[in-house]
């Protein structure tokens, strides 16, 4: 049987996915709240 606590003790993230989080948490992304946003204002221009 697995023992959860002992391979919890093994583990270590990978290098690529600390990488990968520091990429994404720094980048300035386009959600669907800022496209909402733009067509408002877009509309409200016309």
């Amino acid at each position: 049987m697995i023992n959860f606590e002992d391979e919890i003790k093994k583990f270590s993230p990978s290098l690529e996915v600390e990488d990968l989080e520091d990429t994404i948490y720094n980048q300035d992304f386009t959600d669907v709240t800022d496209l909402f946003i733009k067509m408002i204002k877009d509309n409200q221009g016309e």
